[in-house]
């Protein structure tokens, strides 16, 4: 009887419904777009964050959800459960969502989704599910949708798949016995044993306030066995506000026995907060006849002032070659348009070429040549952007030459101090604990290519360091025991590192970086990166010896070392993905690859994910199973509307184990020459008379 119901509702959907697509405007519990507890099969717009936390009875889940692309969405759930053993252990959970949108919503069709719950984590929430929502007006839309694992609890009717299969009628016990701590990605058990119906119907009253109920086949079955507050009723009821400002609360009545509330935010990166950006102005361009030519020590100073240092300047005959660096532009196009535009207003008029070079850590990187002329013609036209890239010429810098530097750069130096904010997540007895205090950092070039750098700290307050959990890690402990590094108040080294950039010939980078690598490990490193300046493709090799660093931060090494390295090949898929892959030996000697892909708005916002196997079992490994996670960086101008190249940076990372643990390297190639390769400029290119 169920599975007909089901069947004439969403045959109702289709036949009578008739309302425009739409997107996702009401978060569940759960923080991926659904109704109450339940999901329906609607997705975020495209690049869309939803940050949520949701709490009834004794549960209270925060979701972090991201949507990839058009269709595909992932989420990261860390959940509390008070009192899950019979009011004697509270448990924090980790898990992993994602869903995928089959069919878009039409005039005629529903929309439809696939999506698998906790798959990924200890399993608690394990369950899969197909669902399809139709808007049968502008106000009113309908949910109906089948559920496995978890969401079989209530009137199940068997696996629709049996006639596949006799494997489809069982679903193994991946939680047997209470919770896995496996974390492991259990394929066996998606999408079989009994399946069970859910709905419901949301109703936007208006464009703020709309009203939800479902029908939920969620039984609780694990919470309710464990001693927790059992499920009387089926039917949800709910109302969820969105203020002006983006923030969207809700309150419900659940399971006939609870009160919830809801309170998320979803927001677009590619949206940042200050539109437009709040930096100055760039110069206009003097007519060529008007120009007072000046000298190179005028022409560094108005460089400069821009967020530029020049390195080398010289002109022979009609062109004009100079080095910068560019310390303040997140787009290198916006620094060219700027570089390009203090040259047209401060050389002889003769000059008609401009060879403008972008140089890092002493490593001349891409060199790109403009026109005068194309400057004077294009500045005020309608589609400038596209035709000044098109008539530029974007080459390899090739190998280092000091030809044309200028006096009194180097040996050069820099000095500074700052404080510092260290977050350690998800310890099960404490699942946010963090260490402040302040730092002072310096550098030292004697020439070019060539840093002696290094960073000491000095916690002022730190939680990090009441933590007690023991590793019981059989591998090495090289990253378990992480939290002992924070352990006492004492002045800490945190790196001191000599590096020594070079260009062996063109397309090719080269690093070796020796000294105390990092708060755990100290060594050597060498890198060479192959990077054509037309390639989307980048392939790269590292090899380092690392040993283990004291756990007081001093200058002191423990007996374990290792050598590690890897070869890596890096590709730019288009539009805003990147791609990588490492594969190669790890700290505590085992063997894989890691696998990451990474979103990035134009904006320089990056989400993405990664996780890595070896050779090393998921029991040995230990909770987790294997290391992944998410990484987001936020650029400091996104919240100031400021040029910066600054960056705030957070790994979201489940569990921090010893498998799969690759040594902490400061200025891999590929991160401090992407950015002004030439696809990168191409894709920054409408930012170049900004």
């Amino acid at each position: 009887m169920i599975a007909k119901a089901t069947r004439r509702v969403l045959t109702a959907m289709v036949v009578f419904g008739a309302a425009a697509p739409a997107q996702a405007d009401t978060l569940s519990f759960y923080g991926t777009p659904g109704l109450i507890d339940m999901p329906n099969a609607y997705v975020l717009e495209d690049g869309e964050i939803a940050l949520t936390t949701a709490g009834f009875g004794d549960t209270l889940r925060n979701t972090f959800t991201f949507q990839l692309t058009p269709r595909l969405q992932g989420s990261f759930r860390y959940s509390y459960i008070k009192g899950f053993n019979f009011g004697r252990t509270d448990i924090y959970d980790r898990s992993f969502d994602v869903s995928y949108q089959v069919i878009r919503e039409s005039n005629l069709w529903p929309a439809v989704s696939v999506g698998l719950r906790d798959f990924g984590g200890t399993g608690i929430y394990s369950s899969e599910y197909v669902v399809a929502t139709k808007a049968l007006t502008p106000q009113i839309t309908v949910t109906g949708g089948l559920g496995w694992g978890r969401l079989a609890g209530r009137n199940g009717f068997g696996s629709p798949f049996a006639g596949i299969s006799d494997r489809f009628e069982v679903r193994p016990d991946v939680n047997e016995g209470g919770i896995s701590t496996t974390g492991q990605v259990d394929l066996g058990a998606w999408f079989r044993g009994d399946v069970a119906p859910f709905a419901g119907v949301s109703w936007a009253v208006n464009d703020k306030l709309t009203l939800l109920a479902e029908y939920s086949p969620d039984l609780y079955t694990q919470e309710e066995s464990r001693g927790l507050r059992a499920v009387s009723s089926p039917l949800n009821f709910g109302a969820q506000y969105k203020f002006d400002n983006g923030v969207t609360l809700g309150a419900y009545s659940v399971y006939g026995n609870d009160l919830g509330l809801t309170l998320s935010y979803v927001f677009n990166p590619a949206d940042p907060p200050v539109p437009g950006g709040r930096g100055n102005a760039p110069a206009a361009l003097v007519a060529r006849g008007s120009v007072d030519v000046t000298s190179s020590r005028d022409l560094r100073s108005a460089l400069s002032r821009q967020g530029l240092t020049l390195e080398n300047f010289a002109v022979q005959g009609d062109t004009a070659r100079l080095r910068v660096v560019t310390t303040r532009y997140g787009a290198a196009a916006q620094a060219l348009g700027r570089a390009a535009r203090a040259l047209a207003n401060r050389v002889d008029p003769s000059v008609e070429s401009f060879e403008i070079t972008f140089v890092t850590f002493g490593m001349p990187v891409t060199t790109v040549t403009l026109n005068r002329s194309d400057l004077e013609e294009l500045e005020f036209s309608p589609d400038n952007s596209w035709q000044s890239y098109t008539r530029a010429r974007i080459e390899d810098a090739g190998a280092m030459d000091r030809s044309g530097e200028l006096a009194g750069l180097y040996p050069g130096d820099n000095l500074g101090w700052g404080t510092y904010f260290t977050p350690s997540l998800f310890d099960p007895d404490d699942p946010f604990r963090f260490e402040t205090g302040v730092k002072v950092f310096g550098s030292y070039a004697p020439r070019p290519g060539v840093v002696l750098s290094g960073e000491i700290r000095q916690p002022i307050y730190s939680t990090i360091s009441n933590a007690t959990r023991q590793s019981n890690s059989v591998l090495p402990r090289v990253r378990s025991e992480s939290v002992r590094y924070f352990a006492d108040e004492n002045t800490k080294l945190s790196y001191l590192t000599g590096e020594y950039f070079s260009r062996p010939r063109d397309d090719v980078f080269a690093r070796v970086t020796v000294g105390y690598l990092e708060q755990m490990f100290g060594g050597v490193s060498g890198e060479v990166l192959w990077y054509p300046i037309d390639s989307r493709w980048a392939l790269g090799a590292e090899a380092n010896y690392a040993r283990q660093r004291d756990f007081d931060g001093g200058f002191g090494f423990q007996e374990y070392d290792v050598w590690t390295g890897h070869a890596s090949a890096y590709y730019d898929f288009g539009n805003g993905f990147y791609g990588q892959l490492d594969a190669g030996r790890y700290l505590a000697g085992d063997w894989g690859a890691t696998v990451t892909l990474d979103r990035e708005f134009n904006n320089g916002v990056k989400v993405g994910a990664f996780f890595t196997l070896t050779d090393v079992s998921f029991e040995e490994f230990g909770e987790g199973s294997f290391d992944k996670g998410i990484r987001v960086s936020v650029p400091v101008s996104w919240f100031t509307g400021q040029p910066s190249q600054r960056n705030l940076t957070q790994v979201i990372r489940p569990i921090l184990r010893d498998g799969g643990a690759r040594l902490n390297v400061r200025n891999r190639l590929y991160g401090v020459t992407r950015d002004l390769r030439g696809a990168e400029l191409s894709d920054s290119w409408g930012v170049f008379w900004r």
